[in-house]
């Protein structure tokens, strides 16, 4: 009996956790899939720093991941996407900045008043 539900445990632990590399819960763009993160700059809400990995998958599709990762921040946490932008995605390609293929916007969400 203990066996058994072990086994069943065991059996259930498996299928949650290969349900969550499932990318029905992901976006995709330009056909591929990105990793992003938003990080708060020194600590402050309004003001983050946006990356993600694997630009050389697409250029096209790691900006509009990375946008959409900004966008999210934004409305999470001020209701809205309205974004100032230091780097983004106005910034000519050639001034973006890309290292070790990840490419890094920065940006403010403009708190209402």
């Amino acid at each position: 009996m203990m066996k058994t539900r072990h086994s069943v445990m065991a059996l259930l632990c498996a299928v949650l956790v290969a349900g969550c590399s499932e990318d029905k819960n992901r976006f995709a763009f330009d056909g591929k899939y990105f990793r992003t993160k938003v990080k708060r700059v020194d600590k402050q809400r309004d003001e983050f720093v946006a990356t993600v990995k694997g630009v050389s998958q697409s250029f096209e599709g790691a900006r509009g991941a990375v946008l959409h990762a900004a966008n999210g921040y934004c409305v999470a946490t001020y209701g809205s996407s309205d974004i100032d932008w230091v780097v983004g995605p106005d910034t000519p390609a050639d001034q973006l900045r890309i290292v070790d293929d990840t490419l890094t916007y920065q940006g403010t969400c403009p708190q209402a008043q």
